[in-house]
């Protein structure tokens, strides 16, 4: 079986043209697609507890304002049906309608969506943390709040 590799930010961004060129994919089923397969990819690293636990494995998820961060919140909403206990972080969200319908949805399956860190992101409350801030056309330094949270999954990371 061969390995499927990786793909830099230019043929990210030419794959993207690709599959949004007439009759493409939508952007949101794209977000559909990204965010269903973060969830895979968490399911299969870190599975969720058996049923016999009464406590869920927890999820964070931090989110930015653009289509990363949709991929994030999508990813929330199939964790939580896969059986987790998600938690997204989303403290500068868009006003585009996809973006509010994505945030209810998660709140309609039971996603808390904060606006900051919560306390215990450092200390282990969680499995694992899922950077949804940007994608692949990120360039320059972070910015607040993005700069504090990316500092606190790292920290989160060596705990």
């Amino acid at each position: 079986m061969s390995s499927t590799g990786y793909l830099n930010a230019e043929d990210a961004a030419a794959l993207d043209v690709e599959l949004m060129s007439t009759p493409g994919f939508s952007l949101e089923q794209l977000m559909e697609l990204a965010g269903l397969s973060v969830a895979e990819a968490v399911y299969a690293v870190v599975p969720p507890s058996s049923q016999e636990d009464d406590k869920k494995t927890k999820i964070l998820l931090v989110c930015g304002p653009g289509n990363n961060g949709g991929d994030g919140l999508v990813a929330a909403r199939h964790l939580v049906m896969f059986g987790y206990e998600a938690v997204v972080v989303y403290p500068k969200r868009s006003s585009k309608e996809h973006f509010v319908n994505l945030v209810q949805q998660c709140e309609d399956v039971g996603v808390p969506v904060l606006d900051k860190m919560p306390s215990d992101a450092s200390d282990g409350g969680y499995e694992a943390i899922v950077d949804a801030i940007f994608g692949f056309s990120f360039k320059g330094e972070p910015r607040e709040p993005f700069a504090t949270a990316l500092k606190q999954m790292v920290d989160a990371q060596k705990a």
